[in-house]
């Protein structure tokens, strides 16, 4: 057959062009186009899942699997893009104000980390799908030169429309650079050894988000070129990545017969970012930039949830959709994806209200940073800890039951905080909630990855990224206003009858600079009021982590398997042996 000429001298080209001749193609379902692809005795062992991939006509591609150096090298060039992500993400908590006030525009304060969030968030789900046809390599190359024109643009901005412009190409490629590195950490590692190269990956994303802020801090303070030079010093630094990507990453791409253009769900890929765009844009911009009751909020969510509803409903018909809905309704997928979701939600609030917290009762801004860094030490150490865990049982449901535990814990420690509370319990507390955190993403993702077949790795990825990304948006929008409604009231029913109360209270709500200027009197019953206002935050953030915990707990056991190929080479034979057995008996 024509088809399958094409297909078996595809396969064979490919395989050479990438130096993995003892590269392996899966194909688990038999039609007229795959005969000489796969032996039929394989073939009829076959899953409905894989045989849906045969009838879209793509192949899978097995990478060899590389030799150790070879392995750190491709893995450690790919994580020096997540630790630029990172960075890149945690770097404008410094560097906000300086550059708003170069452009003298306070508005520009909040869209310098929304514009880089959405662009971010709306890529990631993209990624898996556009990766497994053009190829790993080429998306990490394409993300690198991305992220770095994005930086390029920020550091040579002259106005602020530039900058925001900046922000949103590198958080193209900053999406990229995140989500591409965890494909690849699938393609080439065996599951029951990739909970310790996640956890790898885990330990670069939190030591860029943890020095982020610090870096850019100093180079702002201590250079002439100021917050500039923050964003230019990343530029050459992606740009090596992306050309040793280039010779390193080796992963072929899925085979078909069809043109590359006509593989590319353009419904789904434009519905995935409309409403990935106007969900995050109406959150971030609720309560931030304009009130709730603005018509740019009214307008976006409720638009974004009939978006959803669209994107459902193309995805289940599309052919090859950017993600398939069917995977999502697996139930193993759906707890790791809602568990991502509300456990990301309850850290971004700690994240950006322990801090607060920390400055209330009488530490500067230093000193708070320093008193969270517990956070991703305790993430470092729980990812590769969950992932030598899971090497050697190749079990993750108790795991990840244990995890969001020691999450809870940590919650739980923080609803005690009070104005005269030990230091030592916010660090135990960060500690915890960074080691639950860490684990949880380490085992939601390898229970995600193989609960799926193969080819739907890179998908399913996305889905988690997709589900974490929403979530760290909506956890600051829930945060927030549990945290301003229960301040103002609780300061209008301490001081409300006071003269002077409404200017004083708006200026407490604005300023934490004002506690130091507060009239006489008030001192003890704003920091009481601040203090029931956090609780609020911790018992918000305690009863979704409950949720979660019964979300993980629905996880289903899957094997993880010790070759990239997945082969039950040991259960088989002794099927067979029992199968010899019964027919020996029966004769």
């Amino acid at each position: 057959m024509p088809g399958s000429d094409r297909s078996t001298a595809a396969a064979a080209g490919l395989s050479t062009q990438n130096g993995q001749n003892s590269s392996s193609i899966i194909d688990r379902g038999v039609d007229e186009s795959t005969p000489l692809l796969i032996s039929a005795a394989k073939a009829n062992d076959s899953s409905s899942t894989s045989r849906g991939e045969a009838e879209e006509g793509e192949i899978t591609v097995l990478a060899s699997e590389l030799s150790t150096p070879r392995l750190a090298a491709t893995l450690g060039t790919a994580y020096v893009g997540v630790f630029l992500g990172a960075v890149d993400a945690s770097i404008i908590a410094t560097l906000s104000a300086p550059i708003s006030s170069e452009f003298f525009s306070l508005s520009l304060l909040s869209w310098l980390a929304t514009a880089y969030l959405i662009a971010n968030a709306a890529c990631q789900p993209l990624s898996g799908r556009l990766t497994d046809i053009f190829g790993r390599g080429p998306g990490l190359v394409f993300s690198n030169v991305m992220f770095s024109a994005g930086n390029l643009i920020c550091g040579l901005a002259k106005n602020e429309q530039t900058m925001i412009l900046g922000r949103v190409v590198a958080g193209v490629g900053g999406g990229g650079l995140m989500s591409i590195s965890a494909f690849l950490g699938s393609d080439l590692v065996p599951l029951r050894k990739r909970g310790v190269i996640q956890g790898i990956g885990n330990i670069a994303y939190g030591s860029g988000a943890m020095l982020g802020g610090v870096f850019g801090g100093l180079l702002n303070d201590s250079s002439a070129w100021g917050w500039r030079l923050a964003f230019l010093i990343q530029a050459p630094v992606s740009l090596v990545s992306a050309v040793l990507v280039a010779f390193l990453v080796k992963v072929p791409p899925k085979i078909s017969s069809k043109s590359l253009l006509a593989r590319i769900d353009f419904g789904g890929s434009l519905l995935t970012i409309a409403f990935i765009v106007l969900l995050l844009l109406g959150l971030n911009a609720g309560g931030n930039l304009v009130p709730w009751t603005h018509p740019l909020v009214v307008t976006t969510i409720p638009l974004s949830v009939v978006i959803l509803g669209v994107f459902v409903w193309w995805e289940s018909r599309a052919e090859q959709p950017i993600i398939p809905v069917r995977l999502l309704l697996h139930r193993t997928v759906l707890a790791a994806c809602v568990t991502n979701f509300i456990c990301t939600m309850v850290l971004m609030m700690v994240m950006f209200y322990v801090p607060l917290y920390l400055q209330v009762i009488g530490h500067s801004a230093t000193q708070a940073g320093l008193r969270i860094l517990a956070s991703p030490f305790g993430v470092s150490i729980s990812s590769v800890g969950c992932g030598l865990i899971m090497q050697r049982t190749g079990k993750y449901v108790g795991l990840g039951i244990a995890v969001v535990s020691t999450f809870a814990a940590g919650v739980t420690l923080l609803t005690t905080l009070t104005e005269s509370s030990p230091e030592c319990v916010t660090f135990m507390a960060m500690a915890l909630l960074g080691a639950g955190y860490g684990g949880m993403l380490t085992v939601t993702l390898l229970a995600c990855i193989a609960a799926v077949d193969h080819e739907h790795q890179a998908v399913v990825t996305s889905a988690t990224y997709a589900f974490r990304s929403v979530g760290a948006t909506l956890g600051i929008a829930i945060a927030s206003a549990v945290y301003q409604n229960i301040l103002k009231a609780r300061l209008w029913d301490r001081f409300g009858e006071l003269p002077g109360a409404a200017e004083e209270i708006a200026r407490i709500r604005d300023d934490l600079g004002e506690l130091r200027r507060l009239p006489e009197g008030w001192h003890d019953g704003v920091i009481a009021s601040f203090m029931e206002a956090f609780r609020g935050v911790w018992l918000t953030a305690l009863g979704m982590v409950l949720v979660a915990l019964v979300s993980i707990s629905l996880m289903r056991q899957h094997k993880l398997h010790s070759n990239l190929a997945r082969e039950e080479e040991e259960e088989e034979q002794a099927e067979a042996e029992a199968e010899a057995e019964a027919e020996a008996r029966q004769e």
